[in-house]
């Protein structure tokens, strides 16, 4: 195929209310196949609900998706059934997305039945294939959720999701219920699972330290729309939106002694029911240049720095702070 494995365009989720809540207000992105798309922001900015809306989990207020040639939004509930193969998700908290009341060999049979996977004969062999590849010991087909850890769950419903063969998966703050010591562990199966059967990821988190090891692009999220989109490279190296450097100003340094320039947001995100007029930061935005223009009118995303593949919505993306 030719163009990106996924491709949102102009994506909008309002939920009802007076006034409705926008919670995603056209998000434009793309992925390229087995690549990693970053997507970060903190609580509340709408990036669990692209990953959602993306799927179908949720459905679109406006918008398109195309997987793979196909309109996602356009599709009918079987053929829907059946693009659900192809792509699948691993949620936040491995201790609510994992039926209590079915072993892991049943979690993991369940969709090789639904989609005709496996004859009853090979359930047990590809049960046993899926935890190895996660790294779990094939013992461990016949515990409940509750007796396993919570990286071991979490292992479990990535399993869950490669069950089925996809080709894109959304990883919904997949580390971020975990300790810090097994969120190493889980983001080095990602990236091995990734390479080894060819995935493309959209690893959606609130941390740019994690998103740094397993991304390839980066777009930065807030109040419901990108605000910044570039490679990895570029975000780590030169962001140009206010929002992305106070995100990168909080990562921990390695040597608590090193100097650092800490940029301290005021206040909280306002509502996405009641966004601000203009730019949505410009209520929080530290930046020295802020001005009448910034509360009126909205910037767009465009082209900043070098090369094309680097774009913010910012006014003064290009004056330093």
């Amino acid at each position: 195929m030719t163009g990106p494995l996924v491709d949102i365009q102009n994506l909008v989720k309002h939920y009802p209310g007076r006034p409705p809540v926008r919670a995603v207000d056209g998000v434009s992105l793309s992925i390229t196949a087995g690549q990693t798309l970053g997507l970060v922001g903190e609580s509340g900015s709408g990036k669990s609900t692209v990953g959602r809306t993306i799927l179908r989990l949720q459905e679109p207020t406006s918008g398109r998706v195309v997987f793979d040639g196909e309109d996602v939004f356009a599709l009918a509930t079987g053929p829907l059934r059946a693009l659900r193969r192809r792509m699948q998700i691993v949620f936040q908290d491995p201790y609510s997305s994992l039926n209590p009341r079915m072993t892991v060999a049943r979690t993991l049979r369940e969709p090789l039945e639904i989609h005709k996977l496996a004859a009853p004969a090979q359930m047990e062999a590809r049960v046993t294939a899926l935890l190895e590849e996660v790294g779990l010991d094939p013992a461990f087909a016949g515990r409940y959720p509750h007796e396993l850890s919570g990286g071991q769950r979490q292992r479990v419903g990535i399993a869950r999701a490669l069950s089925v063969e996809p080709r894109f998966v959304v990883c919904d703050e997949p580390v971020s219920a975990l300790d810090v010591s097994v969120q190493a562990q889980v983001l080095n199966l990602l990236a091995d699972l990734q390479r080894k059967r060819s995935l493309t990821y959209l690893f959606i988190a609130h941390d740019l330290a994690v998103v740094r090891h397993i991304a390839d692009q980066v777009a930065v999220m807030y109040l419901g729309r990108i605000v910044e989109r570039a490679p990895a490279a570029a975000i780590y190296g030169a962001p140009r939106h206010p929002y992305t450097r106070a995100l990168l100003s909080a990562v921990p340094a390695p040597n608590p002694r090193a100097a650092r320039d800490r940029i301290v947001l005021s206040g909280d995100m306002p509502s996405p029911a009641h966004p601000p007029t203009g730019c949505p930061f410009h209520p929080r935005c530290p930046h020295p240049k802020k001005n009448d223009r910034c509360r009126s009118e909205t910037p767009t995303l465009r082209v900043t720095g070098e090369g094309s593949a680097h774009v913010a919505a910012c006014h003064f993306a290009e004056e330093p702070m």
